[in-house]
């Protein structure tokens, strides 16, 4: 960019105080959080996050440096929101992945509760996996799957949770073929995604950072490379 559009030094080291003032809501958020998904916490990293994406793109335009945080892009994945200001009516639409990490648990929490079911199959249908997911889901509530998941032998991958406004309710019935057809980006609210891409900073293994502390001994150590949050 031309030095006329470059930003100053004063609104980079502003940009970096709000970094740091956002940094610190962020971590009195997740002192006082209520529990896994407690909005509070949502709604501080987002901030935290859109004020080091301000400080990263002033710092470069400034210094030519950059950070070493990237938060993965949730919100600029959509487009500008273009619903109306006060919906009517609202989806939500839910995506939470699995792995199955433990088949066998997963096939004897099934089996036990088609035993304790008067009217069940006697272990018919829970002898496969497909057929003790189907049990599984049929007997519990997604989000009591969610909080139980290592009961029933299943690993958490991503999930998301979207908000869409809507103009009316729909129709009993109406969507039921389709559910997930019309889930138009540019009505999302607000959106919460977690995913352990979030946490994880690639700065290698134990091993290499004790061989690098080993060769610099009592030399300072200089910032590592991470990919960015």
């Amino acid at each position: 960019m031309s030095d006329a559009a470059q930003p100053t030094a004063a609104e980079v080291r502003a940009a970096a105080e709000a970094v740091k003032t956002a940094l610190d809501r962020h971590l009195a958020a997740v002192e006082r959080r209520t529990g896994e998904d407690d909005p509070a916490v949502y709604e501080a990293f987002n901030e935290l996050a859109a004020a080091a994406e301000v400080y990263d793109e002033l710092l470069y335009d400034r210094y030519d440096e950059v950070t070493p945080f990237e938060i993965p892009g949730a919100e600029d994945s959509l487009p500008p929101y273009a619903g109306p200001e006060e919906p009517n009516a609202l989806s939500v639409l839910i995506r939470r992945d699995y792995a199955v990490a433990e088949p066998q648990r997963l096939l004897a929490q099934a089996q036990r509760i088609e035993a304790a079911d008067d009217e069940g199959a006697g272990g018919a249908v829970s002898d496969t996996v497909h057929g003790a997911l189907g049990v599984l889901f049929g007997e519990f509530e997604a989000d009591e799957i969610a909080s139980r998941h290592k009961e029933f032998g299943l690993e958490e991958g991503d999930s998301t949770l979207w908000v869409l406004a809507a103009d009316e309710p729909a129709e009993p019935g109406e969507w039921l073929e389709t559910p997930f057809e019309q889930a138009d980006p540019g009505r999302v609210v607000c959106r919460f995604d977690v995913s352990a891409v979030f946490d994880e900073l690639d700065d290698g293994d134990d091993s290499d950072d004790e061989d690098l502390v080993d060769e610099i001994e009592d030399e300072e150590l200089e910032p590592l490379d991470a990919d960015r949050r």
